[in-house]
């Protein structure tokens, strides 16, 4: 036998000291007379079965919450207890005795903690395969059992997205926060809380709870209705019958949210992919030339054909006669090439399944829309392709394949939406990506850029080390002796860059030709002094891989877009301004039409893309919704 004591409380008050008595190991609590002095509250009360299906909810949840002592109620009068639970009993073990094995067996453990926002989250929920029509949700702050109507909102938010429509979960969740974080003061009941820094914390918690249901998703429970009595059916002819009434439903009958909707369609073209810019897309300011595109070498210009470079026969005819572009505009008189110059050329845009890599018509046509004159089987170039294709991303080649641009913030980055994403694209590191791919996949098969008047290597290698980006220094020796020993080095090289880079020096040491990589475009001319340094210098010319590959990537940032030579555009007078009214627009109509155009078909994007900022993604259309959900 227990020794116990028994007391009597009246108005808050003891009535006489306890006394002892026998009794169990716990606590007896009686209440008689409730309201006896309020009558006001004494008349508010309900029938007595409805008060204690009250009382009946607060301690069954009070029982969860508390797993290491045993709860036990019964009415007076009877025999068999309503809510009983073990002191040794677990918390699943209590929510599987007071609502069942439907809702234990579906429990997953939530565990959560975050020092800066000074808050520690445990509970359970249910999985995706568990749900009813009215939300259970026991919310224990700091111990004690209160109401969030905003941590509600925010937890069935993230489930709208698994369970069926119309349907919640159920949710145990024992929250502990710095008790001067929480502002009790908010119902007279004090049933009902806020606590600081509630939308980081609802935040916090929902991705917790959706990593928890994403990690929990790999199986789901569907219930199948049997067929009556007498019905024939055969299985095949209910498969049969279920395929094609989902395949109807997807095409006309999905409702779409609108936190769904993609409201644009990435084939579908704009108004302004007709009207092109007056001036050149990309010349900006006086350069050392006017560009002429030639399809193929000058005539009767002989190409050394390596023994790992196989003839194309019914295309090298057409590559060796010199094809003039058709210019019915000609040249304007600043040396920018005119809309007329280079026609555009729609290729025709299949459906969006197809893979870029496996397009045939890259097989047989290059990025430029030239025909391949020959087959390189180098085993360098082979590599480099093989490394191209290697480090490819697919799930960022399908994003701008079909993404729908958006506009230009700068010549360095760019807008574009994929679907419900809003991205924002380094259109400068994406550039140089692309022109590299091209000189290693079209490897000697590129057209000619043929300048005008030709430019001096000797003057642009004064240009170049004049700038102090060259980084020469009086150490170096004269600028005069580096400049002719440029010249000198590169006159060596002519034959190789002319036959696999389409890059033109004449004897007496003048760059005449550049590589045409892609169609309607024209490589920014400012940056051509640094590029000539660039390449006697940072090109590695002794092993032949090595040499392909640093020398493609030297052409490549020449060919990419750059700021630093489109930027002073904006800083241009208003008589200058005036000559070129549309001087401010043409860079971005090039980048729109010209280069995100090419990377729908012709970019492999790499996969360190994805971690080095080059690609970011600024807003997701269902999180605006949710956040003007909690508005």
């Amino acid at each position: 036998m227990v020794l116990g004591a028994r007391a009597t409380y009246s108005d808050g008050k003891i009535k006489a000291p306890p006394k002892p008595c026998a009794g169990n190991q716990g606590t007896q609590i009686t209440v008689e007379d409730l309201f006896y002095n309020v009558n006001t509250r004494r008349k508010a009360l309900k029938n007595p079965n409805e008060e204690y299906a009250k009382i009946l909810e607060v301690v069954s949840r009070y029982a969860i919450h508390n797993s290491g002592i045993s709860f036990s109620v019964k009415k007076q009068g009877d025999t068999v207890s309503d809510v009983r639970t073990l002191s040794n009993a677990s918390t699943v073990d209590n929510i599987r005795s007071i609502f069942g094995n439907a809702v234990s067996r579906e429990l997953i453990e939530v565990d959560c903690e975050d020092a800066s926002l000074a808050f520690n989250l445990k509970g359970y929920i249910t999985n995706a395969n568990y749900s009813v029509k009215k939300c259970i949700f026991l919310l224990f702050i700091n111990h004690r059992l209160v109401e969030s109507a905003a941590l509600r909102k925010a937890i069935e938010t993230v489930y709208a997205a698994y369970l069926p429509k119309s349907t919640h979960p159920f949710l145990y969740l024992s929250l502990e926060i710095a008790p001067q974080n929480v502002d009790v003061n908010v119902h007279p009941t004090k049933h009902e809380v806020h606590f600081l820094h509630e939308d980081s914390i609802l935040e916090r918690v929902q991705q917790h709870v959706e990593s928890k249901l994403l990690g929990s998703n790999s199986s789901r429970m569907y219930f199948t209705q049997t067929l009556l009595p007498g019905a024939d059916c055969s299985s095949s002819e209910v498969v049969k019958s279920a395929a094609n009434s989902s395949a109807v439903t997807k095409g006309t009958g999905d409702k779409v949210y609108a936190h769904q909707m993609v409201r644009t369609d990435s084939r579908e073209q704009k108004l302004d992919a007709f009207l092109q810019p007056v001036n050149n897309p990309l010349s900006t300011g006086p350069t050392e030339g006017t560009t002429e595109v030639n399809a193929g070498p000058p005539e009767g210009a002989v190409r050394p054909q390596d023994a790992e470079m196989e003839d194309v026969s019914d295309v090298v005819e057409m590559a060796d006669v010199q094809e003039d572009r058709a210019m019915p505009g000609g040249l304007n008189d600043s040396g920018h090439l005119s809309p007329e110059t280079v026609p555009p050329r729609k290729r025709p845009r299949e459906d969006t399944d197809i893979e870029m890599e496996k397009d045939d018509t890259r097989k047989d046509m290059t990025a430029a829309c030239t025909p391949r004159r020959r087959i390189i089987n180098l085993t360098s170039v082979l590599t480099l392709q093989e490394e191209i294709s290697n480090q490819a991303h697919a799930s960022l080649q399908e994003m701008l394949r079909d993404h729908s641009f958006v506009g230009c913030v700068s010549p360095q980055w760019a807008l574009a939406q994929y679907q419900t994403k809003l991205y924002l694209l380094n259109t400068t590191k994406l550039s140089q990506e692309l022109f590299y791919q091209i000189l290693i996949y079209d490897f000697a098969n590129f057209g000619v850029l043929r300048l005008s008047e030709p430019a001096p290597l000797y003057e642009l290698s004064m240009l170049a080390l004049e700038d102090p980006e060259s980084g020469w220094t009086e150490e170096d020796g004269p600028k005069e002796g580096l400049a002719e020993y440029i010249v000198e080095f590169l006159k060596k090289k002519t034959e190789m860059l002319k036959d696999y880079f389409s890059l033109e020096i004449d004897e007496e040491g003048n760059l005449i030709g550049l590589p045409l990589l892609i169609d309607n475009y024209v490589p920014l001319l400012e940056g051509l002094p640094m590029f000539i340094l660039r390449l006697a210098t940072e090109v590695n010319w002794d092993e032949e891989k090595e040499c392909f590959e640093s020398l493609s990537k030297e052409l490549a940032m020449f060919y990419s877009i750059r700021k630093q030579y489109i930027i002073d555009e904006a800083n241009q007078t208003s008589s200058q301004n005036e000559d070129s009214d549309s001087g401010s627009t043409t860079w971005k109509w090039t980048v729109e039409h010209v280069l995100y155009k090419a990377f729908r078909t012709h970019l492999l994007p790499p996969k360190h893309f994805t971690e080095d900022g080059n690609i970011l993604q600024l807003a997701n259309l269902p999180d605006l919704y949710k956040v003007f959900e909690r508005c």
